[in-house]
């Protein structure tokens, strides 16, 4: 199992451990990618599959609380009659 491991990218952790909060959106999203190309390329162990795999999940949460917050961020422009910017509003994502 050890062997494994040391195979792996240091990009990707080999436990599912938590995500550090101040992770980058694209950090995370890089080490989601190589995830992916991991598991696709199908020469992974199960056992190494399952973790990589429960490393995925947690990033891929991790990036979705990241782009909500950046959605509420998000506001709409209100422009005026002249085309100016008249005001903002908080952007209705539903």
């Amino acid at each position: 199992m050890n062997a494994a491991r040391s195979a792996a990218p240091a990009s990707v952790p080999g436990a599912p451990d938590a995500v550090p909060e101040d992770l980058p959106f694209e950090a995370a999203l890089a080490q989601l990618e190589e995830i992916v190309r991991q598991l696709e390329k199908g020469d992974v162990p199960l056992d190494r599959s399952v973790e990589i795999y429960e490393r995925g999940e947690a990033l891929k949460r991790h990036c979705e609380a990241l782009l909500k917050r950046a959605e509420a961020r998000i506001q709409r422009i209100t422009l005026g009659p002249d085309g100016q910017a008249a005001s903002v509003a908080p952007l209705d994502v539903e």
